[in-house]
């Protein structure tokens, strides 16, 4: 498994968005970028958390964030879930797994004795300049935008 760490380049991100346009994050240096990777659309845990983010996201705007959700759906599953609760920010496609597994993300994990392969729900902040500056691993999902500004000293 890669291990992604605060100070590191982040890995390259070039995808689809959930409309099929090309997106690089390279494209947004300058900018703060929130990249939330979550295990599934419409979910409990995972919809409390987009919903955080967009109840909160002209708040994150002026403090200079640019948002992007990540996770193994479908572009029509994003769609639906975009439409469901008018969420703002891009979605960016991830099918194949593999910007979950360069940013470590992707792997084995438990619940009611259970093993499977699966999203470890993660926040990667990533600098202007393209460093990793934070990384979340303990998301509070129904508090994720006072997390992420008390997390950067913003709060």
């Amino acid at each position: 498994m890669i291990q992604v760490k605060e100070g590191n380049v982040a890995p390259r991100v070039e995808s689809l968005d959930h409309k099929g346009n090309p997106i690089n994050l390279n494209t947004y240096k300058g900018k703060k970028i929130i990249l939330y990777f979550y295990p599934k659309d419409n979910t409990s845990g995972c919809t409390a958390e987009a919903c955080n983010l967009r109840d909160n996201y002209e708040l994150l705007l002026e403090k200079g964030f640019v948002i992007f959700g990540i996770s193994p759906d479908s572009a029509k599953s994003h769609e639906k879930f975009i439409d469901k609760h008018q969420l703002p920010f891009d979605f960016i496609m991830d099918e194949d797994k593999k910007i979950m597994e360069e940013f470590g993300v992707w792997g084995e994990k438990k619940m009611y004795g259970r093993t499977y392969m699966g999203v470890k729900r993660t926040t990667f902040i990533i600098s202007e300049d393209g460093k990793i500056e934070k990384i979340i691993s303990k998301v509070k999902t129904k508090d994720h935008a006072a997390q992420i500004l008390s997390e950067m000293g913003m709060a």
